[in-house]
């Protein structure tokens, strides 16, 4: 009797929990410092790193929706987004790496909030559509949003240190150190991941531990896994698509 009494009570509690909303894992205060940062060029690949992107096309990606040829736009050296056809990621996976990626969002780019030039890098896909954990990629200059989910925040759980995001028009760069997870043999996590990146050449998340894979609703959590595809985002939002060059990598052991 008391154990059905239990499991009506956990019933009914449940029932009358409200439900999750986007809202209460935003975070608005308070806002990390602005930094101004001069343009920088381009930065070439080492001798040791695989060109994820050269310019040129998109062998290394795939579509990640079906597996196919990855549908984005290359011209002139620039990859965009082609919005509606769904992220893309790369083909190969991998674990612990450091990573360099420039991106720029439409100089006359329109909207408000998240709904300024938003897209993401996934610093390990973990599946199908946003499955993973996110680096945020946004316009970020004079626009304001809640901060844990700005240019350089681990969307929706750690906010950056500092805000360097260079003009609409104006190419930014992300540098980063990505420690993979560790997953005992009954799923446990046993390390988290950790995170540095480096914007714009400024430090934003400093060794961070991640608390999971990214949620837009609900608190993060991990599912184990292995190595792991890295993955750029179609997002959703009406404003025009962003842009991206320069995209290498090296494996860290």
């Amino acid at each position: 009797m008391a154990a059905t009494f239990s499991l009506l009570a956990i019933t009914l509690l449940a029932q009358a929990a409200p439900a999750q909303r986007p809202e209460d894992t935003e975070v608005w205060q308070p806002e990390p410092p602005v930094v101004v940062v001069a343009p920088t060029p381009s930065v070439p690949a080492p001798a040791d790193a695989l060109v994820l992107f050269d310019g040129k096309n998109l062998h290394q990606w795939t579509s990640t929706k079906d597996k196919g040829a990855a549908r984005w736009t290359v011209r002139d050296g620039v990859l965009t987004v082609l919005k509606g056809t769904g992220n893309i990621e790369t083909k190969r996976k991998f674990g612990n790496y450091q990573l360099h990626i420039e991106w720029r969002v439409p100089a006359n780019i329109t909207g408000t909030g998240q709904a300024r030039g938003n897209s993401g890098l996934f610093l390990a896909s973990t599946g199908d559509g946003d499955a993973g954990y996110e680096l945020q990629i946004m316009d970020s200059y004079r626009n304001k949003t809640y901060v844990n989910g700005q240019a350089g925040a681990i969307y929706k759980q750690i906010v950056p240190l500092a805000n360097p995001t260079r003009a609409p028009g104006e190419w930014q760069s992300y540098d980063v150190i990505w420690t993979a997870p560790v997953f005992a043999a009954d799923g446990s996590v046993t390390s988290p991941a950790y995170a540095t990146v480096l914007f714009n050449g400024v430090l934003v998340q400093n060794h961070v531990a991640l608390k999971g894979e990214t949620r837009y609703i609900g608190a993060p959590m991990y599912k184990a896994h292995g190595p792991a595809a890295i993955k750029l985002q179609d997002h959703g939002d009406p404003s025009a698509p962003i842009s991206f060059r320069s995209i290498w990598i090296r494996d860290l052991k």
